[in-house]
Formats: structure tokens, C-alpha cells, sequence
């Protein structure tokens, strides 16, 4: 059956309209390209500029860090005081982290490659290290890797080890379990790409450190608050008693009353 001219007319018009789109989508993959394209510059630029200031803080780092060596316990305070690194903080680790007492984090000359964090420590009877690092890198490809210093553990001081231990004889006896070792991190491969600890340092910590020194303690806070429900307790109670009193000597005044008026009475019927 042939086709009716309204039905050509359509037919023609859906293919114009096919083509119209066509070539818009053609034009917007052009402009994306040119989209990208600048993005890529943008990239390039932004990276020449980050290089540049981040040679230019250098300086100011290193005088940071020999005023920070002037403070005790600076960076365990810090690290206490954050609340995403404290959660991963067991007492053994705190114990070890007082002689911590440099924090130095370097971003490769690239920047986009990778950065590295080094932990500095005193003589101390948990490890023979002076010196933890650990590096994270991106390979040409994007795929991420890190490696760290291995820990040089004193006999019996293990703390990766001892926090397994302890959780283990916890959990028989309690619900919540204690966090992993602090230094379980230094040994995590697993996926260098999502490193929460690392990027918190680096991007959180190591920018202004003195703001999570200067956190005031949450502990101590707390205690003062019930020190002051604890007094304010006392001081009702107080006034309890109080009111107790007066309302007692109120009474004791009416049986006054009431006793004289009644041998007011016991008089007057004697007589």
C-alpha cells in the first residue's frame, strides 16, 4: 500500500529531526573536548602554583616544628585531642606516643605522586626506631601504594601484638572492645587509596596543629560540670533541711500554742 503524502511528510520530518540531534550531540562531545581540554591547563597551572607555596611554607614548618620541641607531650596532646585519631588510640599507645616529638609531613616535589609522614621519637622502652615513616604513591597508572618503616620492637613490647591479646581476654568480659593498635597503621597495605589516618594528618593536623593542642580536655570539662551538679545537689539538700527545720519549729510552736491553751482550759474547769 503506498505511502499517503502526510505520511512521507512525517517520515521526513522525523529524520530531519533525527539528524538535528545528531549533530547537536556532535557539537557538545566538540565543546566537552574543548571543556577538558582546558580543565587539563587548569590542572597544570593549579600544581605550579601548589609547588610553588609549598616551597615557600617550607620554612615556616621548620620554625614550627623547633618551637613545637620547646612544648612537652606537644603531639600526644594533638593527637588526644582529635577526635578521629583519638578513637584509635589505646593506653599503651598514649603511653608510647609521650616521646613522640616530631611530626613532619613532605609532599613529593610533584605533589600529585605522593607524600610521606615521619614520626620522630626519643629513647623509649617500646621500639629501637628513632624515626617511623610511612609513604603513600600513586604510579603513572593512578594505582596507589604505600610502604612503612618497619618497627623494630623491643622484646615483649610488641604493642600490634599486645593490643590483640587484650582484646581477645576483653571481649569475653565486656561488650566494647578496645581500638587496634595506633601502630597497626604503620603495617596496613591494604588500601592505600583510602587511608583515612593519613589524609587526616596530612590534610587536617599538619595545617594547624596547634589548634587540636589548644582543645581544651573534654574529661576535665566533664568533671567540672558534675562538680558543679554535685554542689548544686548539696547546696538543695541544704535548703531541704532548712525548710524542714523552720516547717518543724513552725509545728513545734502550734503544740506550744495548743499545750498552753490547754491547761488554759484545765484550769478554768478546776476552778
Amino acid at each position: 500500500m503506498p505511502f499517503s503524502e502526510g505520511a512521507v511528510l512525517l517520515s521526513l520530518n522525523l529524520n530531519k529531526s533525527e539528524k538535528e540531534q545528531q549533530e547537536a550531540i556532535e557539537h557538545i562531545d566538540e565543546v566537552q573536548n574543548e571543556i577538558d581540554r582546558l580543565n587539563e591547563q587548569a590542572s597544570e597551572e593549579i600544581l605550579k602554583v601548589e609547588q610553588k607555596y609549598n616551597k615557600l611554607r617550607q620554612p615556616f614548618f621548620q620554625k614550627r616544628s623547633e618551637l613545637i620541641a620547646k612544648i612537652p607531650n606537644f603531639w600526644v596532646t594533638t593527637f588526644v585531642n582529635h577526635p578521629q585519631v583519638s578513637a584509635l588510640l589505646g593506653e599503651e599507645d598514649e603511653e608510647a606516643l609521650h616521646y613522640l616529638t616530631r611530626v613532619e609531613v613532605t609532599e613529593f616535589e610533584d605533589i600529585k605522586s605522593g607524600y610521606r609522614i615521619d614520626f620522630y621519637f626519643d629513647e623509649n622502652p617500646y621500639f629501637e626506631n628513632k624515626v617511623l615513616s610511612k609513604e603513600f604513591h600513586l604510579n603513572e597508572s593512578g594505582d596507589p601504594s604505600s610502604k612503612s618503616t618497619e618497627i623494630k620492637w623491643k622484646s615483649g613490647k610488641d604493642l600490634t601484638k599486645r593490643s590483640s591479646q587484650t582484646q581477645n581476654k576483653a571481649s569475653r568480659k565486656r561488650q566494647h572492645e578496645e581500638p587496634e593498635s595506633f601502630f597497626t597503621w604503620f603495617t596496613d597495605h591494604s588500601d592505600a587509596g583510602a587511608d583515612e589516618l593519613g589524609e587526616v594528618i596530612k590534610d587536617d593536623i599538619w595545617p594547624n596543629p596547634l589548634q587540636y593542642y589548644l582543645v581544651p580536655d573534654m574529661d576535665d570539662e566533664e568533671g567540672e560540670g558534675e562538680e558543679d551538679d554535685d554542689d548544686d545537689e548539696e547546696e538543695e539538700g541544704l535548703e531541704d533541711i532548712d525548710e524542714e527545720g523552720d516547717e518543724g519549729e513552725e509545728d513545734e510552736d502550734e503544740d506550744d500554742d495548743e499545750g498552753e491553751e490547754g491547761e488554759v482550759r484545765t484550769c478554768i474547769k478546776f476552778d
